[in-house]
Formats: structure tokens, C-alpha cells, sequence
């Protein structure tokens, strides 16, 4: 275990350039050997988030090998798992192996933990060459290790949930917690969820209507989603549109209710930042949650659409977060069968390799 001086956001870790934090940093510092105040896990599942694996998936033209080649790449150069198109990464679950006497974060060794934070601030060192992934969906059973730093977050897997159920959940655990806080601060909004059908997406929704939505709108942008997302009851309307044409998204959600008061944006592709924008009345919110945001675009945008509208980046930490969006999952059957269906279906394709 080194003894040198070590600094609880990570700074320590940092190979290059010196000088800033591990999430901006082009190299992590990636052994296994522990500061004080760190813990380490037995990494056994990566869950890269859904902007970065759309890239890398697009990239390469679907070919599975293509992109497991690009990912190991990425993690080996890098020591940690930071796309850089996207400059996104996502989360992983393990075991804890070693834990620092300093550290903070009261996990012990044997526990099967989530990490919180992301794959693009944590060093990580993968030793399988991720063999057991097909490259065909966001989950890869993976086996190396993680290094988690003393302001890092974690949380212990819940027994009751299958641990690739809680690592879909956990990875968008900040979205249905900030949604909720941002709708309580409205008398009965309306709040409209664009790409309503995903991970983030129906737990927002879920969020919404028990913080006190009077309406919720969930848009999505094709049928098929539209009947699933119907068949779930987690909307009060769902209308199709295309987010990134923003008048065709703006008209779908007057038609449906709106102007929403509350948007929250979960879709993982770029472009969808002025349509959100027009869909939001005068003194509403939205809230970014994809990392294919552009910040600028949607504060340009909103600027020259002279919208007096807030705006927040989702920034994938509110207190509370795992176990509110764990007990939504629980308490909403619409919502565990959308994540259960979007499991089902990576598994299915697996299986078909």
C-alpha cells in the first residue's frame, strides 16, 4: 500500500497532464496497489452509458468485434474507460477486494457493490480482454479492476434484484432524482420526457407522476416504442416526434398538452437541444440528461429563441439517488418491465451469436 500523499478526488492517479482532475485527464494512473484512503474491486461487469455505446457501435457498423477491439483499447491506454468522441463512459459493478484504512466509503471486502461515479474518473484495468462480450449491447462481462478514491460514491447491490436489473437502474439513478426535485418546485406542471421509453427516460417519468405532475408526456420517436411505453401506463399521453426536428417536437407536445413546464431531455444522440427548448413555456426547466448534449447549442438556441427558460445539466448525483430510483423499479410494474424487456432483448442477441 503506497504511502505517499494522496488526495481523495483522485489527483494522485493523474498521469497526464499534470494538474487536473481524473475525469479531464488523458491517463490515469491504473495499479492495483492501494492509497490509504482507496478501495479496490474485482471488477465483473461494465455498463457503458447509451451516448458512448451508440458511437462506438455506429463507428464501426455494428460489428461487435470492432467495438469489444475499441473499448479494450480505449481502457488500456487510457486507464480508464472514457470515450473520446463522446468524452463519456458509464458505470460498473464488482466485488470489493481491498479497502484502504482511511477509506471513507464503508464498504467492506466480499460486498457486490455499483460504483456511482463514472467510468471516466475511475481507474480501471481490464485483464480478459472483455472475451465474454459480444459488443452488441451496453453490458460487458469484463474481469480486471477499479480503483475507487475517498469522494468517491458506491452502493451495495441490493439481494433482491438480479445484479445486471440493478446495474441498468443504478446507471441512471440521477435522472428520476433531480426530475423529482426540479417537479416539486411546481404547483401541478406539465412535464414532457423526451425518449420516454428508455432507461432514464421511464424512471423520470415514474418520478414525475409521484413528485405531482398533473400531466406527463412521453415522447419517443417510433411505434414500437410508442406501444411499449403505452403498454407500461407511465404516461399520460404518448406521442411520437422526432427530438432532433424541433418544430415537428415542439407541435407534438402543445398537441399532447403542452408547453411542458418541466422537459427532461434523455434521448443519446445529438441535436435535440432546440426542440427541447421550444417545447418548454416561458419560466420552465429543462433538464439535459444525454451526454450527447451540446451545452452550447442549447444555450444559443435558447438565447435566440429569446426563451426564458432554465436549464440544467443532469449531472448524475443528487443525495439519495440509487436507492429512490431502485424503489421505483420496485414499486412501478411499467417501469421494471421496460428495463426487464431491454434486458431480455441484449440477452436474446447474445444468444444468437
Amino acid at each position: 500500500m503506497s504511502t505517499s500523499p494522496s488526495s481523495p478526488v483522485g489527483l494522485h492517479r493523474v498521469l497526464e497532464p499534470a494538474g487536473v482532475l481524473p475525469q479531464a485527464a488523458e491517463r490515469l494512473d491504473d495499479r492495483p496497489e492501494l492509497w490509504p484512503d482507496e478501495i479496490r474491486i474485482a471488477v465483473e461487469r461494465l455498463n457503458l452509458d447509451a451516448a458512448s455505446y451508440r458511437q462506438l457501435a455506429e463507428a464501426h457498423g455494428g460489428d461487435g468485434d470492432k467495438v469489444r477491439a475499441a473499448v479494450v483499447d480505449i481502457i488500456a491506454s487510457r486507464g480508464k474507460m472514457q470515450n473520446p468522441v463522446t468524452g463519456s463512459g458509464g458505470m460498473l459493478v464488482g466485488t470489493v477486494a481491498e479497502v484502504g484504512p482511511a477509506s471513507p466509503l464503508g464498504v467492506r471486502p466480499g460486498d457486490r457493490v455499483a460504483t456511482l461515479v463514472s467510468l471516466t474518473l475511475t481507474p480501471l484495468r481490464i485483464t480478459d480482454g472483455l472475451e465474454r462480450w459480444d459488443g452488441r449491447g451496453e453490458q460487458a462481462p469484463a474481469a480486471g479492476h477499479a480503483i475507487l478514491f475517498a469522494r468517491s460514491i458506491v452502493a451495495k447491490l441490493p439481494d433482491d434484484l438480479a445484479p445486471e436489473l440493478s446495474l441498468a437502474v443504478l446507471d441512471v439513478c440521477g435522472a428520476p432524482a433531480l426530475t423529482a426535485r426540479i417537479v416539486q418546485r411546481y404547483d401541478a406542471p406539465v412535464v414532457a420526457v423526451i425518449g420516454a421509453a428508455g432507461k432514464s427516460g421511464s424512471l423520470s417519468l415514474a418520478a414525475a407522476r409521484q413528485a405531482g405532475a398533473a400531466r406527463t408526456i412521453g415522447v419517443v420517436p417510433v411505434q414500437a416504442e410508442a406501444d411499449r411505453l403505452t403498454a407500461a401506463g407511465l404516461a399520460d399521453v404518448v406521442t411520437l416526434a422526432d427530438a432532433r426536428d424541433p418544430v415537428a417536437l415542439s407541435a407534438a407536445v402543445e398537441a399532447t398538452g403542452g408547453p411542458a413546464d418541466v422537459t427532461v431531455v434523455c434521448v443519446d444522440v445529438p441535436g435535440c437541444e432546440h426542440g427541447a427548448v421550444l417545447s418548454t413555456a416561458e419560466g420552465g426547466t429543462v433538464i439535459f440528461f444525454s451526454m450527447a448534449t451540446s451545452f452550447s447549442a442549447a444555450a444559443l438556441g435558447a438565447e435566440g429563441l429569446a426563451a426564458d427558460v432554465t436549464m440544467l445539466v443532469g449531472n448524475g448525483y443528487v443525495p439519495g439517488h440509487a436507492e429512490q430510483a431502485l424503489q421505483l423499479l420496485r414499486e412501478t410494474p411499467g417501469v421494471r418491465a421496460l428495463f426487464e424487456s431491454r434486458l431480455a432483448a441484449e440477452t436474446a442477441a447474445d444468444g444468437q451469436d
